[in-house]
């Protein structure tokens, strides 16, 4: 997978409010490589993953999952970070009950899945923060809510808590075709990714490949990937 490289911090939905900019034409080269990264299974869930807090995995999966609604995919994206979430403010959604209610059986899938202002694009916000976040996920009802959904969806993007900090993303990953690592240049010291990375291959998760955000470009260049 190619790297996503730039000397400016993504703080929008680049994809939406600038579709020609080199940042939105490096998410759907994103989009190309996962793609491709697959040729005997096809990719339906897909977790996005950081080191540490900070680093714009929710900003990636926002501006991933636009890029692939405006290839007219049908595409949800889950917020299972049950403990910081923030994918509802980026989509202007209520978060009152959502993806931790959901677990507990409080409500009905139809009841948390919100239409966004993209054509394509839903949402499953985390909701309510549970007292027992990675015993929900890891739960049987989540299991089969992701069953369900892949039904409906032709392609799930799943939001999940930093690797290192706690075991969520672990557990998330083996429910999912594959896991897009997020590191900000500067930021995670290598041996701490090497140790996250460590951490999904301990449980077999298909990390298809990292992304490198806020990495300053060469003088007179840009952006560039590679």
């Amino acid at each position: 997978m190619s790297k996503l490289t730039n000397n400016t911090k993504i703080h929008d939905l680049i994809t939406s409010s600038n579709p020609r900019s080199p940042i939105s034409e490096a998410f759907r080269t994103l989009r190309t490589n996962i793609t491709f990264s697959s040729i005997d299974q096809e990719i339906k869930k897909i977790l996005i993953t950081s080191a540490l807090p900070g680093e714009g995995k929710s900003t990636t999966i926002a501006n991933l999952a636009v890029a692939y609604a405006q290839e007219n995919k049908k595409v949800l994206i889950l917020d299972a970070d049950l403990r910081k979430p923030t994918l509802h403010q980026r989509f202007l959604k209520s978060n009152r009950v959502g993806l931790s209610n959901l677990l507990v059986n409080q409500v009905k899938v139809t009841d948390v899945i919100l239409e966004t202002d993209i054509p394509n694009l839903s949402i499953i916000t985390s909701g309510a923060v549970p007292p027992n976040p990675s015993e929900l996920l890891s739960s049987a009802n989540m299991q089969l809510l992701l069953e369900q959904l892949i039904n409906d969806y032709d392609l799930i993007l799943i939001d999940s808590p930093p690797t290192l900090a706690v075991t969520d993303s672990q557990i998330l990953s083996t429910m999912c075709d594959g896991v897009v690592f997020v590191l900000n240049y500067g930021k995670v010291k290598r041996r701490l990714a090497k140790k996250a990375l460590l951490s999904l291959e301990h449980v077999k998760a298909r990390v298809l490949g990292a992304i490198l955000n806020n990495k300053p470009s060469k003088k007179n260049d840009s952006f560039y990937y590679n």
